[in-house]
């Protein structure tokens, strides 16, 4: 199973993560999916905003009040008086504007009305005329409603107001279309406070001025239906959307419900697009659009002074929605901050064009649903292969998502929340990579104190990462197995009786540098002993080149012995004699072993045990015998033979041993092996050793002394053949002998 050999917490910690993940981000708990989808929406839009195209071809050119410094000079900072915004609302009209938007509230008569000026006339008859006359003026008031009425204008009312003002009156209602009605996922508006009744009177339209700002401030829809009393009203846009719609349409705005069929599983229903000029719109659930935002733009602009100075043609506005509003009174956008009326613009152009960006009802359904699936792949490939695989899969997966979201947005004008999706897979990622980390150190020091002296760093953190190869219960591998002692270890402890606590330190400083280089090269300590120690490799992670690795230790140790003996040859024992230099043997045998381990005490051990363990270390013990400090047995040196120089040294048949061994020393690199004078030892060994097989004593004899003259030759080795020979003339093996001499081992 995959999580059989992982923790819970490897595998259950991302998953929990995960689970949060997806109702943080299915609820928008405190806004955070809001968030993280309008910074990558924001980024999309600076990346590639909506290309400005005029709406003129529409029927309708969109145009925004330009408040130019010509009538600020006129009639002061904004707001206006009401007799000045008259005056452009009837420019407007001449100029043939078809709709007029007013993007603001006008809930206060104007204090420059003749009834308010009267009263700052002084009493007394003297100035009566004059208060006659001034309360007898046209109303400011009366002439911008007298404006407005003489065009189709829009005029709106806000939510949550504070001050007690009148309820708005509504013009037309929106028109819901389908099998179930979509008004419980309106945004619900309360508190409603409308203009001044002489004004919305003489407005063809009014519709909500509230804007839909997300929970990072920044407005990215603009709604089009709002849930007051009971019904569905319009915004300012929906208003807009009504006047100028063809007469097919009959002047409404119709909104589309989804019956309850968004999404993979259904829901409330919800709105599903607005029927515009351009034909169907998709709209969010809540009636909003995704707007386009193409950015402050001239063309957009129509100067005050202009209108009021005449100086534009007779219908250079023909047919024009112009939105009128404070410039001071702004709003954040992915843009940065832009008049509200210029929004508005924008929400009209996206309208007109059809341009609004789409985000599918199943979108956050479906972005779920992926984050799940991949969240689940992350967690068993955390389980299953470590988190550095799982990083490259979630890089791998982070990189597609953001790539099909960008693209699907660029040509479809689809919004898709990569940017969720990432951050979430990040922290499932995350919270494995701890929470393994976490198990990896505890298993690391739980292994140090097991097999801190025992295994090589290396295999211990691999083994920490993937516990797999650990496998304690056993089983057969292929090993090298390496036996190392130090020669005449009784004679060497006899000379230190005077001392023990010096023979001890002795010990440590030649063994201690040996045991190094075997961990070092990627061995396994198995058995300490009195005079030395044993090693394997290829247990217990897989070591293709065990026999080689374990002839470069053992090269090793003979070079850390060197130095060794550099050193305590310049010291004395307690009575004054000073130090012999320590010799050691080394025997090497590769080949089938069982390696398992056990627990006792809380202790974990592990080893290998098999026929190549007991011939290397019978090969250790008989070292000393041929001179050269390493020996090898056949298999040794067939694994490794073209690493090393090796030389055979003799052929025995070892106890509970079913076959005979050809036993060789280790001399050197393949520079040593290339070199003249090895190549002519190892051609007279060869016919030494055919010669002692063939009982051939005499040529034998003649061989070795041949030998003896080459140098590098081992004289202690030849000495050892010359004692059989002369044993095996004395008691010849019979006709039937294999070449192996068994009498050794007796």
């Amino acid at each position: 199973m995959i999580f059989r050999d992982r923790p819970f917490a490897v595998w259950g910690s991302p998953l929990v993560t995960l689970l949060l993940a997806l109702i943080v981000l299915g609820t928008d708990a405190g806004g955070l999916a809001t968030r993280l989808r309008g910074l990558q929406f924001d980024a999309y839009s600076r990346a590639d905003p909506r290309f400005y195209e005029d709406t003129a071809r529409t029927g309708h050119p969109v145009r925004l009040l330009e408040i130019d410094p010509a009538s600020v000079a006129r009639f002061g900072a904004w707001p206006w008086p009401h007799a000045a915004l008259a005056s452009v609302v009837e420019g407007l009209t001449r100029h043939g504007a078809s709709v007029v938007v007013l993007v603001g509230r006008i809930e206060r008569p104007d204090p420059l009305a003749g009834r308010n000026l009267a009263g700052l006339i002084p009493a007394g008859p003297s100035f009566d005329a004059a208060r006659h006359t001034v309360e007898q003026l046209p109303s400011p008031d009366t002439a911008l409603a007298t404006a407005l009425a003489g065009t189709k204008a829009v005029t709106g009312f806000v939510f949550d107001a504070t001050e007690a003002a009148h309820p708005p009156q509504l013009k037309a209602d929106i028109a819901l279309e389908g099998a179930r009605s979509p008004l419980s996922r309106l945004p619900e508006g309360q508190n409603a406070a409308g203009s001044l009744p002489l004004i919305e009177a003489a407005s063809a339209g009014v519709g909500a001025l509230t804007l839909a700002i997300d929970a990072d401030g920044r407005v990215r829809r603009m709604p089009l239906a709002w849930h007051y009393a009971d019904k569905a009203v319009p915004s300012l846009d929906a208003e807009v959307l009504r006047l100028i719609a063809p007469a097919d349409k009959a002047g409404k705005v119709v909104l589309r419900s989804d019956d309850g069929n968004s999404g993979f599983l259904g829901g409330l229903p919800g709105v599903m697009a607005v029927e515009t000029a351009a034909g169907a719109l998709a709209t969010a659930p809540d009636g909003s659009v995704w707007l386009a935002f193409a950015g402050p733009n001239p063309h957009r602009l129509i100067a005050a002074s202009a209108v009021l100075s005449e100086d534009l043609p007779t219908n250079a506005l023909a047919h024009a929605v112009v939105y009128i509003g404070d410039p001071s009174e702004r709003a954040l956008t992915p843009n940065g901050a832009r008049p509200v009326a210029e929004i508005h613009a924008e929400a009209a152009e996206n309208l007109l064009l059809g341009s609004v960006l789409r985000r599918p009802t199943a979108a956050e359904q479906g972005e779920l649903l992926c984050l799940l699936l991949v969240g689940i792949g992350c967690s068993l490939l955390i389980a299953r292969t470590g988190v550095r695989v799982a990083a490259l899969g979630v890089v791998a997966v982070s990189a597609a998502v953001a790539y099909g979201a960008w693209h699907i947005f660029v040509s479809q004008h689809v919004l898709f929340d990569a940017l969720g999706l990432v951050v979430a897979l990040a922290l499932v990622w995350a919270t494995g990579a701890v929470a393994r980390g976490i198990e990896i150190w505890r298993m690391r020091s739980a292994l140090k104190r097991a097999f801190t002296d025992v295994l090589p760093k290396r295999v211990i953190n691999v083994i920490a990462r993937q516990p797999e190869p650990m496998k304690l219960d056993g089983e057969t591998r292929t090993v090298t197995y390496l036996a190392c002692g130090v020669r005449g270890f009784a004679e060497l402890a006899s000379s230190f009786r005077g001392d023990p606590a010096a023979f001890t330190r002795l010990i440590q400083r030649v063994l201690d540098p040996l045991m190094t280089q075997a961990l070092n090269h990627g061995g396994a300590i198995d058995r300490m002993t009195a005079d030395g120690f044993t090693a394997f490799w290829n247990a217990p992670l897989d070591d293709p080149e065990h026999a080689v690795h374990a002839c470069e230790a053992a090269m090793g140790m003979m070079e850390a012995i060197a130095q060794t003996n550099d050193v305590i040859t310049h010291e004395r024992r307690i009575d004054g004699v000073a130090l012999d230099p320590v010799e050691i043997g080394v025997g090497l045998s590769s080949g089938p072993a069982i390696a398992g381990g056990f627990k006792v005490h809380g202790r974990t051990a592990y080893s290998v045990n098999g026929d190549c363990a007991a011939l290397a270390a019978r090969i250790q013990q008989l070292s000393a015998q041929y001179g050269p400090a390493v020996i090898v047995s056949e298999d040794t040196r067939k694994a490794a033979e073209r690493g090393f120089a090796f030389l055979e040294v003799d052929y025995i048949a070892p106890e509970h041993h079913e076959d005979p061994v050809k036993l060789y020393a280790m001399l050197g690199n393949p520079v040593m092996r290339a070199s003249p004078k090895f190549r002519a030892l190892a051609t007279f060994h060869d016919h030494i050793f055919q010669s002692l097989r063939d009982q051939q004593w005499q040529k034998a004899r003649e061989l070795i002394a041949q030998c003896r003259k080459l140098s590098g030759a081992s004289q202690k080795l030849y000495d050892m053949h010359l004692a059989r020979i002369a044993y095996f003339q004395e008691n010849p093996p019979g006709p039937d002998w294999d070449g192996a001499f068994r009498q050794i081992l007796q």
